[in-house]
């Protein structure tokens, strides 16, 4: 069994801020990554912001996996990005928040199933006839997100230049340990989540980043099974002008706490095919 591509969708946050956002599809294997936002400015890894650069190197590596076991691509995925980190870095991390980081999810089409890798809070529907069945991570860790935004609300969330309270806090949250992130510690492979779908011959795929899964795990405008059926009607393009419009609305983030207006949303939409 492969994947057939539908439709792919990036939308960046802000057209002055680079993408942070990559997805992609092999014959057997697709993907979409989800930089960590910078929290400081480029210089570690170069005159790139490390968002952009982990996206960049994690997108090269699962591009270049061919044929292996999901299990073996993400254990190369981790290595490459270590690897990779200690050969361009400049100077020392200014603090564990300034270490680039990133979410991933990433499905492997078998015959009769697709397995799943993920990290972080990318996320994946899977619609078999008239069920609907959601892969990754918990909802739970937008809601936790969620509180974090509101206890910061008094200092302006929807300011694209973050007040310093709010970029103190987000270092402190960054450098916790324990995170369950593609990073540039190799050690950080145990913490991948995995599962299995069974899966048939025009079965489709919603893999998202959390910028757009918004939709359904942060502004509740839509739920899964919902959302894979307007994907008919509307397209990806359809869809990501409803996020957009949701966010404008709430230009200052105070309706949905969240730490910028609009986030990247990334979408790739698949069918499984003989």
């Amino acid at each position: 069994m492969r994947f057939d591509v539908l439709q792919s969708l990036s939308l960046c946050g802000d057209p002055l801020t680079p993408n942070d956002d990559r997805a992609g599809a092999g014959d057997a294997l697709a993907w979409v990554i989800d930089g960590a936002t910078d929290l400081g400015e480029p210089g570690l890894v170069g005159t790139r912001g490390g968002a952009a650069w982990i996206a960049q190197e994690a997108n090269a590596a699962l591009a270049a996996a061919g044929d292996a076991g999901l299990e073996a691509v993400c254990k190369g995925l981790f290595a490459r990005i270590a690897r990779r980190f200690e050969a361009v870095r400049t100077r020392a991390p200014l603090g564990d928040w300034e270490l680039p980081s990133a979410s991933f999810l990433a499905a492997r089409a078998s015959e009769g199933r697709v397995d799943f890798a993920w990290a972080g809070d990318c996320t994946a529907l899977v619609k078999r006839g008239d069920v609907v069945e959601r892969v990754g991570p918990l909802a739970q860790g937008k809601a936790d997100e969620a509180a974090h935004a509101a206890s910061l609300t008094e200092h302006g969330l929807g300011l694209k230049s973050r007040p310093a309270p709010i970029i103190a806090s987000l270092r402190a949250t960054r450098a916790q340990p324990g995170r369950r992130v593609l990073s540039v510690d190799l050690a950080g492979v145990a913490g991948l989540g995995t599962g299995t779908v069974p899966c048939g011959y025009g079965d489709e795929l919603l893999l998202m980043t959390d910028g757009f899964a918004a939709l359904i795990d942060q502004f509740d405008a839509i739920d899964a099974a919902t959302l894979m059926a307007a994907l008919h009607r509307e397209g990806l393009a359809g869809i990501g002008h409803r996020l957009r419009a949701i966010e404008a609305e709430d230009a200052d983030c105070v309706r949905y706490p969240r730490f910028k207006t609009s986030d990247d949303a990334t979408a790739l939409w698949l069918r499984c095919a003989a």
